[in-house]
């Protein structure tokens, strides 16, 4: 936990008890804008709670790293002033609008790693 980076103890709490055996949280971040409240980012995939999901209701979302196709930063000339990303997924897309544009450069740095890492091939011994 002492490394975890989180703006709230709450939604800290909340992603953590989602957490899979193995599975190491890396991140929690609050979210502004409608829709996702946060977001739990792991090194196996992103957690986050959507108050509009399914038939409007609310539900912890699970996006493994191998099921995003891309992620999107808005980009008006000046890298990483805007603290939103867009996750392309093969389920659609999802927008994240982190509290600050440290946070969603962070995100999207820690992302892309996994995603890249995923795709490589396996280095044989």
């Amino acid at each position: 936990m002492d490394d975890v980076r989180y703006d709230n103890k709450g939604q800290f709490n909340r992603v953590s008890a989602y957490l899979i055996e193995g599975e190491k949280l890396q991140a929690v971040f609050d979210c502004k804008g409608g829709g996702t409240g946060f977001v739990g980012i792991t090194d196996q995939r992103l957690i986050f709670y959507d108050q509009a999901f399914i038939r409007e209701q609310k539900a912890m979302v699970s996006i493994p790293y191998n099921r995003i196709i891309g992620v999107a930063s808005e980009d008006d000339g000046v890298i990483f002033r805007t603290s939103l990303i867009t996750l392309i997924t093969s389920a659609g897309n999802f927008d994240f609008t982190f509290r600050g544009a440290d946070k969603a450069h962070w995100a999207y740095n820690f992302i892309m790693n996994q995603i890249l890492n995923q795709a490589a091939p396996q280095q044989q011994g």
